[in-house]
């Protein structure tokens, strides 16, 4: 630990690389403990577990990254569940083989010219690794490392490619159909918190790591595809590096794939199959929801949930204000709005977040679409357009470097006298101000969700997950969405039959898709959750319905569907 602490002290941030390193040795110490504790008192039941399951289907949790707490700790638990199912698990990490990975962020490195020099090898990846390797191999997993994985001519391969590739060609790049350069210009952006990489100092140097990364990530895991046949790989998020290519490269090998990550719901986690939910969201058929038995009870428990949504008060994930201030007269007084009046809402998300290739989209980008949208209002002087720029800009776990208040003051030094902003600093209400408006155009937030269970109109531009229910209008070109924008503003809210509609996919997507584990003790802080579970009984089948609806899916391909109507179990923090 001295030679760790050394380095924390020579670069800044020093508090925030100190609070991650003293959670890791908290973690490393006695946050594995629980797994010893059990296993002390149930060793024969878990060693006949293990041998049991050498002849089952292997699966292989991959996603890499060991300094994630949330993810090695809900990945433990999903490796044990799964092999008291009869499943041979195996482990993927990271031994500080990748040149970069989703855990580096520009506020960890005040210095970029370091971290374009030598990544995150003399820092994150110290703690990365070891303690998620001792768990898993003390726990009886096969964990397989990069370092075994990978050839001198693979790691030549993806320097020589990194090195000589055009910079112009990166993002489209691909390697043998693969979208590797997809990939790590996600990750740099990530990296910088920004939408683009323009202007950045060392923002090449930066994008090539990340690019050497992705080629590493993807040479490393096509090897141990094709050396052991796994059923299944799952692995967090699904996106950036090296998750991302993990994804890539077990569907192009014909091993099916899952994706998972922690809901907004307290004590739940989302699940897909075969891509990231960000894409799977949006396609997911109608029918896995449209035929819900719908009733009064359910619907009062939606709609109680939706205005706890209002405070965050039953999520674990959530941006809005607890004291946000709903009066409309303090709205517009504070915006300088007039209710009376038409008014358009549009709300914003997180610029550089989760992107990648949206077919559906009707702008490149979302700055775009902003831009445009408040050319064409300044034509539409009858109309008021109020812009409510994503509180998770400045209140998420990554701040953004690039906050559209200012691209907005850059294109418009001067608002349109019919277009206001509320700023992501504001205390104002997000819901209560859409409310009151006669419909909302967004891009791809998730509150359309929400929106159009409460009958507002809502029109898409881009990859919200309400697109394609049926329930909003949604512009598939810049053509279409200026034509929608034409009927502004409309006569009616949504109709009974639509807004029905609307909540049966909101009951879905919240409490369906969204599944409960009550080992999922939260933490009010990060990691967001600890695993709270007394034995082994308590993780086998029939013994939890959401544990049950994980592991079929991983297991046997089956919907990652909670059957909620039919199961409400109390959970912790819920």
């Amino acid at each position: 630990m001295k030679s760790i602490f050394k380095e924390l002290i020579r670069n800044k941030p020093i508090f925030k690389k100190a609070r991650f390193y003293y959670r890791w040795y908290r973690t490393k110490t006695t946050g594995y403990s629980d797994w010893n504790n059990i296993l002390e008192k149930e060793r024969p039941l878990w060693d006949a577990a293990l041998a049991a399951a050498q002849q089952g289907e292997k699966i292989l949790l991959a996603t890499n990254l060991g300094a994630e707490l949330a993810v090695t700790k809900f990945e433990s638990l999903l490796g044990v569940a799964l092999t008291l199912r009869g499943r041979d698990v195996h482990f993927l990490l990271c031994d500080s083989r990748l040149s970069a990975c989703q855990l580096c962020t520009s506020d960890w490195y005040p210095d970029i010219s370091r971290f374009m020099k030598d990544g995150p090898s003399k820092d994150l990846c110290k703690v990365c690794f070891s303690p998620a390797f001792k768990m898993y191999r003390k726990l009886g997993f096969t964990v397989h490392r990069y370092s075994d994985l990978l050839t001198q001519q693979d790691l030549a391969c993806a320097e020589n490619i990194s090195s000589d590739c055009p910079l112009s060609e990166i993002e489209e790049y691909r390697l043998d159909g693969l979208a590797v350069g997809e990939h790590a210009l996600a990750g740099a952006l990530r990296f910088y918190a920004r939408a683009e990489l323009d202007g950045e100092e060392y923002a090449e140097g930066i994008l090539r790591r990340y690019f050497k990364a992705s080629l590493t990530a993807a040479f490393g895991i096509r090897s141990l595809l094709r050396k052991i046949r796994f059923d299944c790989v799952a692995m967090h998020h699904g996106i950036y590096v090296p998750q991302g290519l993990i994804g890539e490269v077990a569907r192009d090998e014909k091993v099916r794939v899952v994706v998972w990550n922690v809901a907004y719901r307290t004590g739940r986690l989302l699940f897909s199959h075969d891509d990231t939910y960000h894409h799977t969201f949006i396609s997911e058929p109608a029918d896995k929801w449209e035929n819900i038995e719908w009733g009064d009870e359910i619907e009062k428990e939606l709609i109680d949930y939706l205005h706890t949504r209002w405070y965050g008060t039953q999520d674990w994930i959530s941006f809005q204000d607890r004291e946000a201030e709903t009066d409309k007269n303090t709205i517009m007084e504070e915006v300088g709005i007039d209710y009376s009046k038409p008014c358009i809402g549009m709300l914003t998300n997180v610029m550089w977040d989760a992107q990648l290739h949206y077919p559906a989209n009707s702008f490149p980008n979302m700055l775009e679409w902003i831009i445009q949208t408040i050319h064409y209002f300044s034509k539409r002087p009858e109309l008021q357009l109020l812009i409510r720029v994503h509180p998770a800009e400045i209140r998420g776990a990554l701040k953004s470097k690039q906050l559209v208040v200012d691209e907005v003051k850059k294109a418009f030094p001067l608002l349109p006298e019919n277009v206001f902003v509320i700023p992501p600093e504001s205390s104002l209400s997000t819901y209560s101000a859409m409310s009151l408006c006669n419909a909302v155009i967004i891009y791809g937030t998730k509150t359309g969700v929400e929106l159009t269970s409460m009958g507002i109109p809502v029109i898409v531009a881009g990859e919200a997950w309400i697109r394609g229910k049926g329930v909003t209008l949604d512009a598939a070109s810049p053509e279409e969405y200026f034509t929608f924008l034409d009927r502004l503003p409309l006569k009616d809210r949504l109709d009974a039959e639509i807004v029905t509609r609307a909540r049966k996919y909101a009951y879905h997507f919240f409490f369906r898709r969204m599944i409960p584990l009550e080992f999922l003790e939260p933490t009010g802080g990060q990691p967001p959750f600890n695993i709270s579970v007394r034995s082994l009984e308590d993780l086998m089948p029939g013994n939890s319905v959401g544990l049950d609806v994980i592991c079929d899916g991983v297991q046997k391909g089956q919907d990652f569907i909670y059957p909620s109507e039919h199961h409400s179990p109390p959970l912790k923090g819920d």
